[in-house]
C-alpha cells in the first residue's frame, strides 16, 4: 500500500476512534461494552498502520538511496587503484613544463583517451577524482604560500546545496557515442467480447530517448610560484573547488536547462510533464492532490525538490486549524511521508508576481544523468 493510502488510512481511523470518545453511551460517561470492544479494535488497527507507516518510510528512503547509486569503477581493479593517487596539481605543473614527476597522471590519461576513442587538448583527468566533494574553495594563489597554512580553519564560498544525486537521480557514466534508450509509449488494450466475436486490433508503440555530450568547464588561475611552493592541501582545495562547481553547473541544468544548445535539458522544461498549483499557503488537500495526480496516470513519486523558501513554508502552515492537527511538513523534513531535498538552485521568479517558486514530486529514477569521455585539463603555460 502507497504511504498515501496509509496515511490516509490512519486519519480514518482516528477520525472513528475520536467519534466513539466523542459520544459515550455507557454508565456514567463512560463507553458502553461494544464501544469499548469497538474502540479497541481501532487502536490495535492504529498501531499497525503506525508501523507499516514506518516500514513504507524506511523503504521509500532504502529504494531512494539504492536508485541514486552511481556505478562505482570501472571493472578494472588496477586501473581503479592507480586512479585514485592521480593528482590534478601534478598535471597542472607537467602541462606548464615544470619539473615535477607526472608519469602516473600521463600514462593514465593516454589510457583513458585509448578507452574512450577521443584524442583530449590536454589531459584527460579521470572523473573520479571529484567524487570526494568538501566544500572548499580556493581564494588567491599567494594565500596558500605560507609557513603555516592552517587547512583546517579554511573559509569556504557559500554554495547551493546539491540535491538530484540525493534524490535518487540515475548516473550513467562512461559513456562513449549518443546514447538512445527505449521506451514503451504506448500499449495494447484488452476488451470484452461476445463469442466468435473478433478481438479489436491494437498495437505496442514505442520510442526512445536520446542522449547526447554537452559541455560544461571552469577556468581558473595558478601561478607557477603557488604550484612549486604551496602546501600539500591545494591539491584538495583545488580538486574539490572545481567538483563543486562542475556538480553545481550539472545540478542546475538537470533541474532547469532549457535544452537550447549549448544547454542540456532539465526537468522544469520537459515537456509532456504534468503539473499542478499550489496556492501561496498550501492545504493539506492540495499536497495530497498533488500526490494524486502522480498516482493517476500509474505511477509514484520517489521524493519533493524545493526552494528552502517553499520548505520554511510548508514547516510553518498547519494541516488543519488548530496545533494539535500538525504542520504539513516535521521535523523529519518529510512532507506526506516522502523526503525532501531543498536548494536555492530552483528559481524564484515564476507566477504573476514573478516571486513563486516550483516544487518537484517524481520518481526521480527516471532523471538520467549522462557522463561522456573524461574531465578534460588544458593548461595554458604562457599566462
Amino acid at each position: 500500500m502507497a504511504i498515501k493510502d496509509l496515511l490516509e488510512k490512519r486519519a480514518r481511523i482516528i477520525a472513528a476512534m475520536r467519534e466513539i470518545t466523542s459520544a459515550p453511551t455507557g454508565q456514567g460517561g463512560d463507553l458502553s461494552e461494544d464501544q469499548a470492544h469497538k474502540f479497541d479494535e481501532m487502536r490495535a488497527d492504529l498501531t499497525a498502520t503506525e508501523k507499516a507507516i514506518e516500514r513504507a518510510q524506511a523503504m521509500d528512503e532504502a529504494e531512494r538511496r539504492m536508485q541514486g547509486q552511481p556505478v562505482a569503477g570501472t571493472g578494472d581493479n588496477r586501473f581503479d587503484i592507480e586512479v585514485r593517487s592521480f593528482s590534478l596539481i601534478r598535471a597542472m605543473a607537467a602541462a606548464a613544463n615544470l619539473p615535477v614527476d607526472a608519469g602516473r597522471e600521463r600514462e593514465i590519461s593516454a589510457e583513458l583517451a585509448r578507452r574512450s576513442g577521443l584524442k583530449p587538448q590536454g589531459i584527460l583527468v579521470p572523473l573520479q577524482v571529484f567524487e570526494k566533494r568538501v566544500t572548499t574553495t580556493a581564494s588567491t594563489g599567494s594565500a596558500t604560500v605560507a609557513t603555516d597554512l592552517r587547512g583546517d580553519l579554511f573559509i569556504d564560498t557559500l554554495r547551493a546545496n546539491l540535491i538530484t544525486g540525493r534524490l535518487g537521480a540515475t548516473v550513467l557514466p562512461g559513456l562513449v557515442g549518443n546514447v538512445a534508450i527505449p521506451k514503451r509509449s504506448g500499449s495494447v488494450s484488452a476488451g470484452w467480447v461476445n463469442e466468435n466475436q473478433a478481438l479489436t486490433f491494437s498495437d505496442q508503440n514505442f520510442d526512445q530517448v536520446e542522449m547526447s555530450p554537452k559541455h560544461v568547464g571552469a577556468i581558473t588561475e595558478l601561478s607557477r610560484n603557488m604550484l612549486q611552493q604551496s602546501s600539500p592541501a591545494i591539491e584538495e582545495l583545488t580538486r574539490n573547488d572545481m567538483a563543486a562547481v562542475l556538480a553545481q553547473a550539472i545540478d542546475t541544468a538537470a533541474i532547469q536547462g532549457d535544452g537550447t544548445a549549448p544547454n542540456p535539458r532539465g526537468v522544469l522544461h520537459v515537456s509532456g510533464i504534468g503539473t499542478a498549483s499550489l496556492s501561496a499557503t498550501p492545504t493539506w488537500a492540495e499536497v495530497l492532490d498533488f500526490l494524486g495526480d502522480l498516482e493517476d496516470v500509474n505511477n509514484e513519486g520517489t521524493g519533493w525538490a524545493m526552494h528552502p523558501k517553499a520548505r520554511r513554508k510548508f514547516k510553518a502552515t498547519l494541516k488543519e486549524s488548530g496545533i494539535a492537527a500538525g504542520y504539513l511538513m516535521g521535523d523529519d523534513n518529510r512532507l506526506a511521508g516522502y523526503g525532501t531535498a531543498a536548494t536555492t538552485t530552483l528559481p524564484t521568479n515564476l507566477g504573476a508576481g514573478t516571486n513563486a517558486s516550483p516544487v518537484i514530486f517524481g520518481r526521480w529514477s527516471d532523471l538520467l544523468i549522462g557522463y561522456w569521455s573524461a574531465f578534460d585539463l588544458l593548461v595554458n603555460p604562457f599566462e
